[in-house]
Parts: C-alpha cells; sequence; structure tokens
C-alpha cells in the first residue's frame, strides 16, 4: 500500500508490519475484529458463534461460525502471521462436523451466543432480520453441501494454497484472504485482499443436486404459505377499499409484510401477519442508525398527542441493538395460516391502520420540518 504525496506528486511505501511484532494475538483481535465487522470479507455475513466446539465425540473448537444470505453455514478460521500447512485439513474438518446441523440446532447455536453477548432478541428474530425480513419458517438453513469456508491469514502457505486450488475444482467453496497490518505514521491500517479465488474471476454457481425428500416438502410448504398469505393481502386489501382509500394502490403480496409512505423518504407505515400476530407499525429506516434514533426521538417527544389521537398506548421500541426503530400495536394469538384467523386480523389491520395513518398525519409534518431545519436532511 503506497501514501499519495498530493504537495509533491509523488507516493511513498507505507510499511508493512507482522501481527506478531505489534502484539496482537489471534483470538482477542483478529477473531473480534471479523465478529464485530464481518463485512470486511467482502459480503454481509451474520456472525452467529465465537470459539464453536459442540461438535460430537471432539474437543476441536472453530473460531467464527455465520450464515450468509442465502442461508449457508460460512466456517471462519483466522491465522496470524502465516496460515500453517494444515489449516486445509481443520478446515475441511469443521465444514464436515456443521453439514448435518439442523435449522433448529443453528437457532439453538446462536440463541447461546445472543444469551452470551446480552442481546435482548431471539435468533429466529435476528435471521429473519439478517435475511431481509423474511418469515423465518421460509427460510432454509445449511441446506444440503452448502457449507463455505472461509480462511484468514497473513499469508498462505504453498501447500495450502495448492490444496485450496484443487479442492476447488470439486466445487467445494472455500476462501482465501490475506490480512495485513499496516503502519503510517501513529495508525495502523489493516490491509484485507481475497487472493483465491481472485475477487474479479470469482464465479458464484450454485451446483443444482438431487434434492432429499424432505427438501422437497420444505420447498412445496414454502410455495404453499407464499399463495397462503398472497390470499390472505387479496382478501385484506378487499376488505380495507370497503372501509377507506389508504391502501387502494397498493398490490397483495407473498411477503408476511405490505407497507405504504407516509410523507417522508424512509419512514413507512407497515402492516405484518405472522404465526403469532398481526401488527401495525410506523417502521423507521433510512438506513443510518443515527438518523432513525434522532428521528425516533422526536416523535417519541409528541408520544401523549400520537397515543390520544389513537385511541390507545403503543409500543415504543427504539431497538439500540439494530438500524432500525418501529412504534407498533399488534393483536396476538392469531395465526397467518390458519384461515380463520384472517377476519380478526383484518379487521384489526383495517381498524389500527386508518387510526395510525391519522394519529401520525401531523406529527410526520413536524417531523419533516425538525429534520430538514435541525438535522439538515434530505
Amino acid at each position: 500500500m503506497y501514501l499519495i504525496d498530493k504537495k509533491n506528486n509523488s507516493i511513498s511505501l507505507l510499511p508493512e508490519k507482522s501481527f506478531s511484532e505489534l502484539g496482537f494475538v489471534e483470538r482477542k483481535h483478529l477473531q473480534e475484529w471479523i465478529a464485530k465487522n464481518p463485512s470486511c470479507l467482502g459480503e454481509e455475513l451474520l456472525i452467529i458463534q465465537k470459539e464453536f466446539d459442540g461438535f460430537f465425540d471432539t474437543s476441536e473448537r472453530l473460531d467464527l461460525l455465520a450464515i450468509d444470505k442465502l442461508g449457508n453455514l460460512v466456517i471462519i478460521e483466522n491465522k496470524l502471521d502465516t496460515s500453517g500447512k494444515d489449516v486445509t485439513w481443520q478446515v475441511i474438518k469443521y465444514a464436515s462436523y456443521c453439514a448435518s446441523l439442523s435449522k433448529e440446532q443453528i437457532c439453538n447455536i446462536y440463541q447461546a451466543y445472543l444469551k452470551k453477548q446480552s442481546i435482548g432478541c431471539t435468533a429466529e428474530e435476528k435471521i429473519s432480520e439478517f435475511m431481509d425480513n423474511k418469515e423465518f419458517d421460509d427460510i432454509l438453513l445449511n441446506q444440503g453441501s452448502t457449507q463455505r469456508i472461509i480462511m484468514v491469514a497473513g499469508s498462505f502457505r504453498k501447500e495450502v494454497t495448492s490444496a485450496v486450488l484443487w479442492l476447488r475444482s470439486f466445487m467445494l467453496r472455500i476462501q482465501c484472504i490475506k490480512v495485513t497490518p499496516i503502519a503510517h505514521d501513529d495508525n495502523l491500517m489493516l490491509d484485507i485482499e481475497q487472493i483465491l479465488p481472485l475477487k474479479d474471476t470469482e464465479e458464484f454457481t450454485i451446483s443444482m443436486a438431487t434434492k432429499a425428500q424432505d427438501e422437497i416438502a420444505t420447498q412445496e410448504g414454502l410455495k404453499a404459505r407464499h399463495y397462503l398469505r398472497l390470499e390472505f393481502w387479496t382478501y385484506f386489501l378487499a376488505e380495507s377499499n370497503k372501509k377507506n382509500i389508504l391502501f387502494a394502490n397498493i398490490s397483495p403480496s407473498k411477503d408476511n409484510w405490505i407497507g405504504l409512505g407516509i410523507g417522508m423518504s424512509g419512514v413507512n407505515l407497515n402492516l405484518t401477519v405472522t404465526q403469532k400476530y398481526a401488527g401495525v407499525e410506523i417502521y423507521f429506516n433510512r438506513g443510518d442508525k443515527t438518523e432513525n434514533e434522532a428521528l425516533f426521538d422526536f416523535m417519541h417527544a409528541m408520544q401523549s398527542e400520537i397515543e390520544t389521537k389513537y385511541g390507545e398506548p403503543l409500543i415504543w421500541t427504539k431497538m439500540t441493538d439494530k438500524i432500525s426503530c418501529r412504534i407498533y400495536s399488534r393483536v396476538e394469538d392469531v395465526d397467518i395460516f390458519n384461515k380463520s384467523d384472517w377476519p380478526k386480523m383484518s379487521a384489526f389491520l383495517v381498524d389500527h391502520s386508518e387510526r395510525l395513518a391519522n394519529a401520525i398525519k401531523e406529527p410526520i409534518k413536524k417531523l419533516n420540518s425538525y429534520a430538514k431545519n435541525e438535522l439538515k436532511l434530505k
């Protein structure tokens, strides 16, 4: 890595350091850096466990276990200044151990991690949020031979890179990522580079194998849920349009939610249906945690005014461990997949969406003014 000197129109090489000479250790430093910011590996990953040792009949433990956006398990093995010569065999063993983990077991592993981190959410909620708020029952985890491996090290021995290239020819999804500390004055930087496969030639292909019977059943169940939700939203919209025009321009969806704008970018009125509840909410998601919390706090100061107009208390949740914030109300003990619950769910959503939209109309105008004049937001 080179430093650009604009004044003298030149570049100078920044000195590379080793982790050991800087006093960094694998578990306390490199592992924590990745766990706190897994996107540094070049994609969105959800870390579900550290130092995982829950394997049958062995005391071995892997460094980090994650889920990718396709629901595949990702085994992340970290080394410091060198990979060593046996790391490939090590991670293959870990991948084989993880291959048999069921969806329920993965949730239990992640729930234990959340508890240890003192994060007050369920594993199902966090996984659903990571998977773009898909209904948890629709999410497929660790299907077939889809386990992935990421090895992170300061350098990779030829024994390792040779083995990785050979394994990739058999469609094993394994990556080598090189990490190099860089020193500049009193600052330390970390250069992260994927060396295998080369990033600009990497092919993300999913080979279609013969599906096991239970996977076919899961897929069929998934399609059935999509059809039922589409049918419910069609039913709801017909009922809603009899009462008001709030959702007149909204189309039915196969997802578990629909939403509409209420006069401010990134702040929406959403309706959600699950196997446990039906709910209405004002959802703050402008892509920036600080912005969301500032807007939420401003709205929270008008709680009494909003709830008086709405006609009953609302639940105000800043969700400090997430980017978004929400204000919501729900009816419990209803199930989207039980058609006998649809009239109750639909009646709640029709009534409460109209009441919430009316209650928020004037506060949204004030919120827009606050965002524009005080926060200087667009």
